[in-house]
């Protein structure tokens, strides 16, 4: 037997998850038992619940697989601080960081004092892993492999061919050139300064226009093979050290752009300053210069592999916008990105390098149809919070139902959508990702349309450009949206038809799109069949979903659903079986 466990650690999105004999047993990011965003460090709790879940010893794992490797582009980062003489404190910062993922031994030695590792330490180059988190766990034989990101390992895009097994890397963009960092920077520009704020310009730029496209052209240089450089001038985390933390909380970046860009394009957004048209403008030439450099690339890839299908990945993979248009713009007709395709996703990459590494003839028997690899928590367990919490609940006027048959809970959970309630819904195994698929959702009506507001009042409080994902039926996806595929992680944006937009106003943003979820019944019955009742009840096969929580990681114990329906104003709580109702 084969017993790995991969890891992303001291990074942003720290996480862990564990292969029994090629086989994804479990997968979590850190963040969900830490309760900080985006949380990094070491992932002690994830690999410890992977362990327990598998029912696995420390002492009988084989390979801890990290996705990252020091020694990857070493010549490359030699002849760059010889050649381009950076801050020394730069230089010094990325060997403490390369020190940090050198003392994964002591990490795991501190956290199993009565158990001992004697497996092997194994360090995967980053946008190899990436690659792999893809492919290895894609329905894909044969096809193009991309991982586009910030960076990692001196890397900021990778990609090949990925065929049975094995993945071929035939081209590489190299430090300091890199797209993520570009919409990162920009992001900043616009006064989105936190760790992961790049979904903010997705979901602006569509009030904007394209007016910053020349400028944009200066920055983001397109090259013959289908790859990209940056004029630097813009530019300054490859000259000086940036505030980078990333060390046991959530990540901090300082800022990346120089003073020539706003030389470019005028003043940056400081705090507290209005979200003026110049600012929606920027996002919208900064979504569409990214989605310029990436076709680029991907259709210079189809022209040299004559493969129809493609596995996407690195943080750049969440940018679900451009996913969506693959199909319009380019002739790849299979696209494929897995449920955590940023950095959290290079756990399960690292983990299957490794695997395949060593088993080289082995055949690839997994795929991620969907993305329930977290906790769950049996009937006792929240019966016993209840009883607990009986007094808090009583206090808040809550009602307190168990409902046995599920067809009975489902509707009447469908009717109280149909009501216009707010509804927190707890169900399964907790989501791999950063997205809410049904299993710890929070689930609203999605042809009010005052439903956003609502929403953001009692619970979100977020800012009101940014839309809201519909959950559908998979055979009715045709029925609604202009394209007609499989978006089971809710990866990819697609336009909703014309004539239907107006049926659902809660989901449809402003350019008439959605970042649409498809429900499958073999992979979750139960929201499958709530997503039905609403239907019969309304002739609409959709469901407005949004992660359950309340500014902070998705909830992942039912302590932390009943908090957060206590403190905000839910008016319905479907833990399990039991529905709670103010």
């Amino acid at each position: 037997m084969s017993i790995i466990i991969g890891i992303n650690a001291y990074h942003g999105d720290s996480s862990a998850c564990i292969v029994k004999d090629g086989i994804l047993i479990s997968a979590v990011e850190e963040e969900r038992f830490r309760r900080v965003k985006h949380w990094a460090g070491f992932p002690s709790k994830s690999i410890e619940y992977c362990l327990n879940y598998a029912n696995v010893d420390i002492s009988e794992v084989d390979i801890i697989s990290i996705n990252s490797n020091p020694k990857s582009n070493l010549l490359s980062k030699i002849l760059f601080s010889l050649t381009k003489k950076p801050d020394i404190k730069l230089i010094i910062d990325r060997l403490k960081n390369a020190k940090k993922r050198n003392s994964i031994v002591n990490e795991i030695n501190q956290l199993f004092q009565d158990d001992k590792f004697s497996g092997k330490i194994e360090r995967i180059d980053h946008h190899r892993a990436h690659l792999s988190s893809a492919f290895h766990v894609s329905p894909f034989n044969k096809s193009v492999v991309v991982s586009v990101d910030g960076f990692g390992d001196f890397s900021s895009g990778s990609w090949g061919l990925g065929e049975d097994n094995k993945i071929s890397i035939d081209n590489k963009v190299l430090f300091p050139h890199s797209l993520g960092s570009f919409y990162q920077a920009l992001t900043q520009f616009i006064g989105f300064p936190y760790y992961g704020d790049e979904y903010k310009v997705m979901g602006l730029a569509p009030y904007g226009e394209p007016k910053y496209m020349d400028e944009m052209r200066k920055i983001v240089l397109l090259k013959n093979d289908g790859s990209y450089r940056l004029n630097l001038k813009y530019f300054v985390y490859h000259k000086e050290k940036i505030n980078y933390e990333w060390d046991g909380g959530s990540p901090h970046v300082g800022q990346l752009f120089s003073s020539e860009l706003e030389d470019l394009l005028g003043p940056a957004r400081k705090k507290g300053d209005e979200l003026t048209q110049r600012h929606k403008d920027i996002a919208h030439s900064v979504q569409a210069m990214f989605e310029e450099a990436f076709f680029h690339l991907l259709n210079s890839l189809h022209d040299k592999y004559k493969v129809k299908s493609i596995c996407i990945a690195g943080g750049c993979g969440m940018n679900s916008v451009a996913n969506g248009k693959i199909r319009r713009n380019t002739p790849f007709n299979n696209v494929y990105i897995q449920a955590a395709s940023g950095d959290a996703g290079g756990a399960i990459g690292a983990a299957y390098t490794s695997y395949f590494n060593h088993n080289p003839h082995k055949k690839r028997v997994y795929v991620m149809k969907d993305a329930y690899l977290g906790p769950e928590y049996d009937d006792c367990y929240i019966k016993n919070l209840l009883v607990k919490e009986e007094n808090r609940i009583r206090s808040s006027n809550c009602l307190v139902e168990r409902i046995n048959d599920k067809q009975q809970l489902v509707y009447k959970t469908a009717n109280r959508i149909t009501q216009g309630k707010v509804i927190g819904w707890f169900q399964g195994k907790l989501e791999w990702g950063p997205r809410a698929l049904g299993n710890r959702s929070i689930l609203c009506d999605p042809r009010r349309d005052d439903m956003k507001d609502i929403l953001n009042s009692k619970i979100k409080r977020r800012e009101s450009f940014r839309p809201f994902a519909p959950s559908i039926l998979r055979e009715r996806v045709s029925d609604w949206f202009e394209e007609d595929d499989d978006v089971p992680f809710m990866m990819k944006v697609f336009q909703i038809h014309e004539h239907k937009r107006l049926e659902l106003p809660a989901v449809c943003h402003v350019d008439g799109s959605g970042r649409l979820q498809t429900v499958y019944k073999d992979t979750n019955k139960l929201y499958y069949d709530l997503i039905s009742a609403f239907d019969k009840l309304t002739g609409v096969p959709i469901l407005l979903n949004t992660s359950f929580n309340e500014n902070e990681p998705v909830v992942c114990k039912p302590e932390e659903a009943l908090e957060c329906f206590l403190r905000t104003e839910m008016d319905v709580l479907v833990l399990g079986d039991w529905f709670i109702e103010r």
